[in-house]
């Protein structure tokens, strides 16, 4: 908690590749006067309407980096992404009872886990490649209440 401040500090002081600039400056538009740097005065100070203007251009050039950087975020996770598509009545650890969208799917879900919403992204299912059903009583997962799964070791191995 101490050092939080200088943390805090740091990171609105430091670069940031997705807007090319560093939190501080893109905020007020300089950058932050530490200590170290009181002996640096700008040649101007903007007021008024040029102020504004200044601003705008800023928020636009901001607005569009990220713009950029969240393409560019989308194209690396497409290289890796592996289309997984399913059809109604495919097996996961739940079955499939319709197909919401391109990616999302509605699951049949157990009386247990009804307060769950049941469609799910494409990205968190997997087929289940088992040949025989496994049954495992939703008593021994036990979802605890942000729907985190607990698990407990049933004997040790030592």
């Amino acid at each position: 908690d101490r050092h939080l401040p200088l943390v805090e500090f740091t990171y609105n002081n430091s670069y940031h590749a997705s807007i090319k600039v560093a939190p501080y400056e893109a905020l007020y538009g300089r950058k932050c006067r530490s200590p170290v740097c009181y002996s640096e005065v700008e040649a101007c100070q903007l007021t008024g309407p040029e102020l504004i203007r200044d601003m705008t251009e800023k928020i636009v050039q901001i607005k569009n980096r990220l713009l950029a950087a969240c393409s560019r975020q989308k194209s690396y996770v497409d290289k890796r992404l592996k289309p997984l598509e399913f059809k109604v009545g495919d097996k996961l650890l739940l079955k499939i009872i319709a197909i919401v969208g391109p990616v999302a799917y509605m699951l049949e879900l157990p009386e247990e886990l009804k307060g769950i919403h049941s469609t799910f992204h494409v990205s968190n299912l997997k087929k289940c490649l088992a040949k025989d059903v496994v049954v495992i009583p939703i008593y021994e997962i036990q979802p605890d209440d942000m729907l985190h799964m607990i698990e407990e070791p049933v004997e040790s191995y030592g």
